[in-house]
């Protein structure tokens, strides 16, 4: 029974495999189907064809081809189908090229790119380059939201809370508690009408307002070409000429700026002068009125300055006294010190003084003020300076004019007529100022090259001469202060092993009969004779100081003498022909200063800090060398618990001024004893004048002097 169900078996495989089964030709016909409806429409008419005209082969050679078609069955079938308008002659590398896509870009072709706009900030029309591609052919707007959006679920919330309010009313409503109407009449009557306030929401529609557009058609402006060849000196050129141009116009607005004020100030000084009580009239008068009462006030004072004479001297052997007058003070010259005072060389009641500080740990401001002996109770004129002021010194022929030296090396000029507190001309760093503190100032009497000029000194070894040019001050070195390392030989040796550098110069004043010569004291104790003809060397070099040398003072008679006095505690007379002193005077005190009386070529006064009573007294001494050679004829202290630093003779009046550490000046009248000039008798020639007299005084105290130091 196996054997025969297996036969049977093998018996129908082949008959299916030969002829196929109904159901495996309705698989191949469904196959076939949907291979054609997924063709493309030519592709199915050109195997409809296909098959039409190759039926009858195929029918021919169907038992042929049946046993392949089944092995190809379940694989893919792929049929080229070519389309009918497609080119011959394209390669297959040709057909294969991609084509690159074609873009729609949203670009309006009517959309304007010449727009031009007028611009508020740059003044002028610019165009606007930016064109706007979007047209809206209908725009309305409306109330319509998305449920979606966030908008939307915010109006629904409102509108759920809304309506549980409302519930929860209506339930209150409901659980009010109230007796039901007897009878109809007491029954509620509906109210018809509608409560008009009771809504939730209420719209209106209104016509959208019609936008109304006007344009202008203008025509472009007139424009020409231009076209040149340019380097770049010819751009750098016309830059700077029109920085130029710029500057010129900054100057000229500055200038009406400055004119209009000017004129302003003019219109209102004119206007305070029309009134009498800003009038210069009225400003004369008020100091006339002051000086008379200041001196209604201190008229015993100014009695004893006319008239006192001390009668004591003539029982006194040549010895005198000093009366104290007044004391000059001012509230800006509180807590500074006296460092130089200059009488005027044409008003002899006005004396300029000069205000700083010798402490240089207490460096300050400076302050200058112009005293009067006709109004002893405040300054005439009071000018301030940024550092102290260290020396000053008027013009001989203009006595308006006044040179000052700062401690910081500055020099300035004032005129003290100016209105303005300011100097009118000033040294800077490009003029070459000194570096270290002015000392003496000095003005140039001889006015040969037609400028005005003076002369500085400095301790940063130079002398310098100051020219006052028309708008600016120049400056011109007139010597440069070399030091000796050891003993001078010979003052115009020009050793150049011995320089060591320069030397600190503190004081110098000029020959008054030689104005070409000139003495230098310096930090070191020496004392050189120069020339302002020879700027390179020393004419001599007087070595008899063994500390600084604070002043020296020609002879205002004798053209050969001159005065010295050092922090070694002497004063020393010299003779510029001879390189030792003539005398010395030891005061066993600190000098401040020393100064020749201008009446007498034998006397002189000098300062110290310390005197014999008090440790902190200054004394004034007084020396007249043709009456006693060995000792001062006077000897007197002028101020307490203060330090006197300068003193300065009045060219005309018999009257000492002393200035003081704390501020303060001290005017002293000297008795007949101090002040004696010369002295005619029968057997003086009388065709020799005052000034050949007083040389001749010295030159017979010089010939006693040299038969003592012979003997």
């Amino acid at each position: 029974a196996a054997q025969s169900a297996s036969s049977a078996e093998r018996a129908r495989r082949p008959s299916a495999a030969a002829g196929g089964g109904p159901s495996q030709r309705r698989a191949r016909g469904a196959f076939s189907a949907r291979r054609r409806d997924a063709m493309p429409p030519k592709a199915a008419q050109a195997k409809a064809r296909a098959s039409t005209s190759q039926a009858a082969p195929e029918a021919a050679a169907g038992a042929e081809n049946e046993d392949d078609t089944m092995e190809d069955f379940g694989g893919p079938v792929i049929i080229k189908v070519k389309p009918e308008d497609q080119l011959k002659d394209l390669s297959p590398e040709e057909l294969e090229k991609e084509v690159p896509p074609r873009v729609l870009y949203p670009s309006n072709p009517r959309a304007p790119h010449n727009i031009t706009q007028y611009s508020f900030k740059d003044r002028a029309y610019k165009k606007d380059d930016q064109v706007d591609q979007c047209v809206f052919h209908f725009v309305m707007d409306g109330t319509i939201l998305l449920k979606e959006s966030p908008e939307a679920q915010d109006q629904a919330e409102i509108q759920d809370k809304k309506e549980e309010e409302s519930k929860g009313e209506e339930k209150d409503d409901d659980e009010v508690e109230f007796d039901p109407p007897e009878d109809e009449k007491e029954m509620p009557v509906k109210n018809p009408l509608r409560n008009k306030f009771n809504f939730s929401d209420r719209a209106a529609q209104t016509k959208n307002s019609i936008l109304r557009e006007r344009g202008w058609a203008t025509e472009p402006p007139p424009t020409t070409g231009f076209s040149n060849t340019v380097t770049q000196w010819d751009i750098f050129d016309t830059y700077m000429h029109e920085i130029e141009i710029a500057k010129e116009k900054e100057k000229e607005d500055k200038n009406k700026h400055k004119s209009s004020f000017d004129e302003d100030s003019e219109k209102k000084q004119k206007k305070d002068a029309n009134t009498p009580i800003y009038s210069e009239n009225m400003k004369l008068s008020i100091k006339i009125m002051e000086r008379m009462v200041n001196q209604n006030a201190e008229s015993e004072v100014y009695h004893d300055f006319k008239y006192w004479e001390d009668r004591s001297d003539e029982f006194r052997d040549g010895e005198g006294t000093l009366l104290p007058l007044w004391r000059f003070s001012s509230e800006k010259a509180k807590r500074k010190q006296v460092t130089c005072i200059k009488w005027n060389p044409k008003y002899n009641d006005l004396c300029a003084v000069g205000f700083g500080s010798y402490d240089f740990l207490r460096r300050g401001t400076g302050v200058i003020c112009c005293y009067s002996l006709k109004n002893t109770r405040f300054p005439e004129y009071v000018f301030n300076t940024d550092a102290g002021v260290c020396s000053l010194d008027w013009h001989p022929q203009h006595p308006a004019v006044l040179a000052v030296g700062l401690y910081d090396g500055t020099v300035l000029v004032y005129d003290v007529r100016a209105r303005t507190k300011k100097p009118i001309y000033q040294s800077t760093v490009r003029t070459n100022k000194h570096t270290d503190p002015v000392w003496e100032v000095r003005w140039n009497s001889d006015e040969s090259g037609g400028t005005l000029n003076f002369f500085s000194i400095s301790s940063d070894g130079r002398v310098s001469n100051w020219l006052l040019m028309k708008n600016k001050l120049e400056s011109e070195e007139v010597m440069e202060l070399k030091l000796l390392s050891g003993s001078a030989g010979g003052g115009g040796e020009d050793d150049e092993t011995s320089l060591a550098g320069l030397a600190g110069g503190l004081c110098f004043d000029f020959n008054k009969q030689s104005e070409h010569l000139f003495l230098v004291g310096t930090e070191e104790g020496r004392i050189h004779k120069c020339s302002k003809a020879f700027s390179g060397q020393y004419l001599e070099t007087y070595e008899g100081h063994s500390m600084a040398v604070y002043t020296v003072r020609w002879n205002p008679f004798h053209p050969r003498i001159f005065l010295s006095a050092s922090a070694d505690w002497t004063v020393k007379m010299w003779d510029h022909m001879v390189r030792l002193p003539v005398m010395s005077f030891d005061l066993a005190q600190a000098i401040g200063d020393v100064a020749w009386a201008p009446y007498s070529s034998t006397t002189f006064a000098a300062i110290t800090s310390d005197g014999p009573a008090a440790p902190t007294s200054g004394v004034v001494h007084i020396y007249d060398l043709s009456i006693n050679r060995n000792e001062r004829i006077c000897e007197q202290k002028v101020v307490k618990r203060a330090k006197l630093t300068h003193v300065a003779f009045n060219s005309t009046e018999p009257i000492l001024i002393v200035g003081d550490d704390r501020g303060g000046v001290n005017t002293l009248k000297l008795s007949p004893n101090l002040r004696i000039g010369v002295v005619r008798t029968e057997e003086t020639d009388p065709n020799k004048t005052d000034e050949d007299l007083q040389i001749d005084k010295m030159e017979h105290l010089l010939e006693m002097v040299t038969e003592t130091k012979e003997a």
